[in-house]
């Protein structure tokens, strides 16, 4: 499974990075983005930028996506 955000909908809110900061981190623009190890997708950032969900963070990123105040958290099935 793999995860993107839709910066133009991020609130900023930063609840994915606390319930699955394996997969999300804020920088300093406010917004929230997606992560690999220490790869962060931030540009181009949006659908451009999919992250592999690591094993064992699926339910973290569900419970992030469904947290998430600005709706901006989309999970991709596999291609």
């Amino acid at each position: 499974m793999k995860v993107w955000i839709d910066q133009d909908l991020c609130t900023g809110d930063g609840l994915c990075e606390e319930i699955a900061p394996d997969v999300f981190t804020l920088l300093d623009d406010g917004l929230a983005y997606v992560k690999e190890g220490d790869k962060v997708f931030s540009d181009p950032g949006g659908a451009e930028g999919l992250a592999v969900i690591p094993d064992g963070q699926l339910e973290a990123v569900i419970e992030s996506a469904e947290e998430c105040p600005g709706e901006c958290i989309y999970i991709e099935p596999p291609e």
